[in-house]
């Protein structure tokens, strides 16, 4: 079950990245009115409330229209990664497993590669889900935790590269 941990968590990456595309277009609606809900609380725009003057209604508008934008643009970024993220994982997966590395090599490349594939796409999905109501750098920074994930991928990447240039494929693939 070891080695097959990280094709599951891979395999699991793919799966939530074309579900979430699944629900965009079932209901797009879901999230683009989760949006504008959350963006009734946030403390930026509850400012901007306190003033009656137009041009101030005006720039209110105008900054929800823009956020709003960008918090919609980050589920379809936990879309994108997690699937993209998913699929190069899977790569990685299949080549260094054919390796004659040594098995806890592999593993841990492995399990770099597909832990923190699977984890860096949630800083996009929890600063769309909190990001209207929190302001978009205050979510960001509070998942932050996701993002660094992003680096224990790349470490596994970079690992997986120095095993596919220090050890040889298993002779089968040879011939």
């Amino acid at each position: 079950m070891k080695q097959k941990a990280p094709f599951l968590i891979t395999l699991l990456s793919i799966f939530l990245g074309v579900f979430i595309a699944i629900l965009f277009g079932v209901n797009e609606d879901l999230f683009k009115n989760k949006i504008a809900n959350g963006m009734l609380s946030n403390p930026k725009v509850i400012e901007m409330s306190q003033s009656s003057a137009p041009e101030m209604q005006e720039k209110k508008a105008s900054y929800i229209k823009a956020e709003s934008d960008k918090n919609w643009r980050y589920y379809q970024r936990f879309h994108f990664h997690s699937t993209g993220i998913a699929a190069m994982s899977l790569g990685i997966l299949i080549v260094i497993s054919l390796l004659t590395a040594p098995n806890s090599q592999v593993m841990i490349a492995s399990y770099m590669v597909s832990i923190g594939g699977f984890l860096y796409p949630f800083v996009w999905l929890f600063a769309g889900i909190y990001g209207p109501s929190m302001g978009r750098s205050a979510a960001k920074e509070s998942f932050a935790l996701f993002g660094y994930m992003g680096g224990v991928f790349l470490l596994g990447v970079v690992f997986a590269i120095y095993l596919v240039t220090r050890y040889s494929f298993r002779d089968f693939l040879k011939k």
